[in-house]
């Protein structure tokens, strides 16, 4: 009898361990919009519209920035682009989110770079309008810059 008591009594401490331990858990973060347009213009490959694809994991963000209108003006292989992506805060300055991947383009393929990998922190608010996707392809800068503001607003983040 007495062994029941006891393994009914572990067995219930370890059930509240486990409800308090869900209940202090830290809280995901997210990143509000997930993703966000923009009609863009670069110096090579062209102009339209892209789609930037954020996440966050505390204070490191990441940044995907995709579009079938901006082309690849040569054929490239797999993470040969190095890019930094320098957004706008809303209160002053900017972040930048950098990386060197990307799938294989051929030559006339929409352009994919990313994820792009930046710090952020809790509140901060980015715009790509005001800032720019910098590409550094065989030794060539590419430069593309927003027309205007994201839709359907800036990157907000947790």
């Amino acid at each position: 009898m007495r062994r029941i008591r006891l393994g009914v009594g572990a067995a219930l401490a370890a059930g509240t361990l486990a409800v308090t331990g869900l209940a202090f858990a830290p809280a995901a973060l997210a990143v509000a919009p997930a993703t966000a347009t923009i009609k863009a213009t670069c110096t090579i490959g062209g102009s339209g519209e892209a789609t930037l694809t954020a996440t966050q994991s505390g204070t490191t963000a990441t940044i995907t920035v995709s579009s079938k209108a901006i082309t690849a003006p040569i054929a490239l292989s797999e993470d040969s682009i190095r890019s930094t992506l320098t957004m706008v805060k809303a209160s002053g300055g900017t972040t930048a989110f950098s990386g060197t991947e990307n799938p294989a383009m051929a030559a006339g393929d929409g352009v994919t770079v990313g994820p792009l990998t930046g710090t952020v922190a809790s509140g901060d608010s980015l715009e790509a309008f005001g800032g720019s996707l910098q590409m550094v392809i065989l030794g060539f800068t590419v430069t593309c810059t927003a027309d205007a503001a994201q839709s359907p607003g800036p990157f907000v983040f947790d």
